[in-house]
């Protein structure tokens, strides 16, 4: 059997689709990524030009530790919506990520039988059995790999929790 200038060109094709779908996958995560951080970034900014303009109206010093302290809650939550958001992200783009990674192995099985097709036609007598065990084992290999990714993608994932000292008033 010979790979013809055809085939070459058609893997070819599907390699290159396959490397672009990535790289537009992970452009549109850091073009989200870096939205997320600026607002971030200006965010943090505007709040710290207004707390130190509010620190800097205390009267004494008890107005400006009490003013501190009602600082923290809202830099706290402002943190985990952040956190939130990029959570987000990530888990988009490796959604996507597998699904250009699950459509990239069904062809490449779709390849492969194909391929065993043809060497059973062209081989020997007796090999029968031996394409055949190939395709059962490819077979149970895909329907494991399909059990795995549906029970995978049932399971309820959510992100890492770390507790935060909670702040001393």
């Amino acid at each position: 059997m010979y790979v013809t200038p055809e085939q070459i060109q058609a893997a070819n094709k599907a390699n290159v689709e396959t490397l672009l779908a990535v790289a537009n996958t992970q452009f549109t995560a850091l073009e989200k990524l870096a939205n997320i951080q600026a607002s971030a970034v200006k965010s943090a900014f505007e709040d710290s030009v207004a707390n130190a303009r509010a620190l800097l109206g205390a009267k004494d010093v008890q107005e400006f530790v009490t003013l501190q302290n009602s600082f923290t809650q809202p830099a706290i939550e402002k943190a985990i919506a952040y956190s939130k958001s990029v959570y987000e992200v990530a888990t988009e783009a490796n959604a996507e990520l597998s699904k250009v990674a699950e459509r990239r192995v069904a062809e490449w099985n779709e390849n492969l039988v194909t391929l065993l097709d043809k060497v059973s036609k062209n081989a020997p007598a007796g090999s029968d059995v031996a394409v055949a065990a190939v395709k059962s084992m490819l077979a149970a290999a895909n329907s494991a790999y399909d059990n795995l990714s549906k029970v995978a993608s049932k399971r309820p994932r959510s992100p890492r929790r770390t507790l935060l000292p909670r702040p001393r008033l």
